[in-house]
């Protein structure tokens, strides 16, 4: 599947696919994500469904993807919390415009994923709105400060959520990260009881292999919910 570039607004985003898809999946990507989203698509496209993917890219990870500020959980670089600037850009410009140049129907299937961080920023979305349809969170940060005590008061609004992680990633010096594990545990329970079409799914390894594949998998699921 071939990749063309189109901008919207100041963002040149990588458009795989045809008009009239079925689905609409959505990825915030950062740079470093850039040369492994061909291969990405291409095990996607093995699956059978009519699909329009769209790499949105992010210049600040931390800012873009955090629904609020946070202090560095490694490093020196903290979260400037611009989620909602992020998740505007989305829904007021790259829906619309998509919609329209590859003649989307209406009621096309918005599906939001991506790589840990980005992976966050799609369940927070989901807390947000209601336009997205399904959420592929790929080894989601989910340690991120706050984020279970927000997410227990504001529920995602969406009925079809992949989760999955490492089984390495939660055996980390790091403190904060280290939460991954019982957090994303907790999650997918609380969203069963609640009656959400879900799943968590352990791949090997720690936190950056695979990121690709993972991704790749957590859309292919999210569509297949919907058969």
């Amino acid at each position: 599947m071939t990749a063309q570039t189109m901008q919207i607004g100041n963002r040149p985003c990588r458009i795989y696919g045809e008009p009239h898809a079925e689905y609409l999946l959505l990825q915030m990507t950062g740079e470093h994500e850039l040369q492994g989203i061909d291969h990405e698509v291409t095990v996607i496209a093995q699956s059978s469904w009519n699909f329009l993917f769209a790499a949105v890219p992010v210049e600040s990870w931390n800012d873009e993807l955090s629904p609020w500020e946070a202090p560095a959980a490694w490093g020196k670089e903290s979260f400037g919390g611009k989620a909602t600037d992020t998740l505007r850009f989305l829904t007021e410009q790259v829906m619309p415009t998509l919609k329209q140049q590859f003649e989307l129907s209406e009621n096309v299937r918005i599906i939001l994923g991506g790589y840990s961080l980005a992976g966050l920023f799609a369940l927070w979305a989901a807390t947000q709105t209601a336009l997205v349809s399904g959420v592929a969170a790929a080894s989601p940060s989910v340690w991120f400060p706050g984020w279970m005590e927000f997410e227990q008061q504001h529920p995602m609004q969406t009925q079809h959520i992949y989760l999955s992680l490492g089984d390495k990633e939660e055996h980390t010096k790091n403190a904060v990260m280290a939460a991954v594990g019982d957090n994303i545990r907790t999650l997918h329970s609380r969203l069963a009881e609640r009656g959400t079409d879900c799943t968590l799914e352990w791949n090997n390894g720690g936190h950056f292999k695979d990121a690709d594949l993972r991704t790749a998998k957590a859309f292919r699921w999210t569509m297949e919910e919907y058969t």
